[in-house]
């Protein structure tokens, strides 16, 4: 509507000083100067109507758009003035400004709220230009680095060196841990970094969180879980050892004083010679035991070589006795020459352990399969896979299989998934396992 006014506007003004030219000239050609000197001033009057009409509704719109740079909102403009097509137009611009300032207040509304989120986060939230600047910082972050205000990442100096340096350094994406001490407490810091654009500006955003509670807090169950296990084998092997002896000690002593030999029948003498058997072979297991702890503990630092992942399963698959016709033993190498950086002695203890576990698990079903795979992933770590369809293991104990000692077997020792996870963290990798239709265990390198 205000397009179409403006354009009738326009045309008609253009078409009235046209006329006015064209009348100009047909009275200059009869020699009548004077009205064509008249014709002549009414076209400059035409003409500088036009640009003035011209320039008032720039000058308007102009100075709508400078008011909304700078987040005024307050202006507006008259609608009821003598100039239908200006009225129309400042109808419009005022509709205009009204929408903006909604979305811009709606825009605020939202912003805070995000702060708000931001501030009230357990985990420490900053971001910096490529100058060190620190354009935002949450609380939590401020308490984490123990400085407030944080203007710049050279404050951290005074804070810790190593930190300072650690920030100065960090690259996007990238994770770091760190660990230092304030007068108040020991922090463990975990650090992640995030490139962003932020109005054609680059920018780190980088998370910090606390994680020593959290780690004191695991490293207290797993001694519980420990301690509960060791109690458990201990007290099953000396309990009977115990029970055996006071029945022994009962053929040889009476009322206090030791019974002579001749005392003794032979059932009793049987009996105290059957007793002895089984609590040397008690005592045998309780070294066994002891011996596999001292196993978990004495394993070497890997001696690391590049090792072709073909020629670790051709190893596997010679060192297993895999004759059961029932079983479908699959393996499956991409890419064909796949390289790890291991010590291939320590991760052939881990691979048979857990193929020597699958083929255990899947001896009583008929259509039993096992799968050693090797591939890479697509954020390109290397990992192997032992997946089998047996009995698989039940969520209640999931998180305990890796426990030292645990075992589900009558003659398990329960030491060979918890020194293959010691394997390879040993190897800077780690061991999870999920478990449904289909038991998987994966090695990640």
């Amino acid at each position: 509507m205000i397009s179409k006014n403006l354009y009738y506007k326009l045309v008609l003004k253009v078409i009235v000083i046209t006329i006015t030219a064209a009348i100009m000239a047909l009275f200059y050609a009869q020699d009548k100067i004077v009205f064509a000197l008249f014709s002549l001033l009414f076209i400059g009057f035409q003409t500088w109507a036009l640009i003035k009409y011209l320039n008032q509704t720039n000058e308007k719109i102009a100075y709508f758009f400078k008011s909304i740079k700078n987040e005024d909102f307050t202006l507006r403009f008259p609608e009821h003035g003598n100039i239908k097509t200006l009225n129309e137009l400042h109808v419009s611009l005022n509709m205009l400004n009204s929408i903006m300032q909604n979305v811009h207040l709606k825009n605020e509304a939202q912003e805070k709220y995000y702060q708000e989120i931001i501030k009230q986060a357990n985990i420490g939230i900053l971001t910096l230009n490529a100058k060190g600047h620190i354009l935002f910082a949450n609380p939590m972050m401020e308490k984490l680095l123990n400085y407030k205000p944080l203007n710049h990442i050279n404050q951290l100096s005074q804070v810790n060196t190593e930190l300072h340096e650690l920030f100065v350094k960090i690259q996007p994406f990238e994770t770091k841990l760190f660990q230092f001490s304030n007068e108040r407490e020991k922090i463990q810091l975990s650090i992640k970094s995030t490139a962003i654009v932020l109005d054609k500006e680059e920018l780190l955003l980088v998370v910090a969180q606390d994680i020593h509670k959290e780690l004191d807090k695991k490293e207290t169950d797993s001694w519980i879980r420990l301690i509960r296990v060791l109690t458990h084998e201990i007290m099953n092997t000396i309990t009977p050892i115990t029970s055996i002896s006071e029945s022994i000690l009962k053929f040889f002593k009476v009322g206090g004083s030791t019974r002579q030999i001749e005392e003794l029948t032979e059932g009793q003498v049987k009996s105290t010679i059957k007793g002895l058997d089984v609590i040397k072979e008690q005592g045998e297991n309780l070294m066994d035991f002891v011996q596999s702890y001292r196993t978990f503990l004495s394993v070497p630092t890997p001696d690391k070589e590049p090792v072709s992942v073909q020629h670790l399963f051709k190893k596997v698959k010679s060192l297993l006795d895999i004759t059961n016709a029932k079983i479908n033993f699959e393996v499956t190498v991409e890419p064909n020459d796949l390289e790890l950086f291991v010590d291939e002695k320590l991760i052939n203890q881990v691979l048979i352990n857990l193929v020597k576990n699958a083929f255990q698990s899947i001896e009583n079903k008929e259509s039993g399969s096992v799968k050693l795979i090797a591939s890479i992933t697509n954020d390109n770590k290397k990992i192997i896979q032992v997946i089998d369809n047996g009995s698989g293991i039940p969520p209640e104990i999931l998180n305990e299989i890796f426990i030292p000692f645990f075992t589900t077997k009558n003659d398990g020792t329960g030491i060979g998934l918890s020194l293959s996870k010691h394997i390879m963290r040993l190897h800077g990798g780690t061991i999870n396992v999920i478990s449904g239709e289909e038991t998987v265990f994966t090695l990640i390198f």
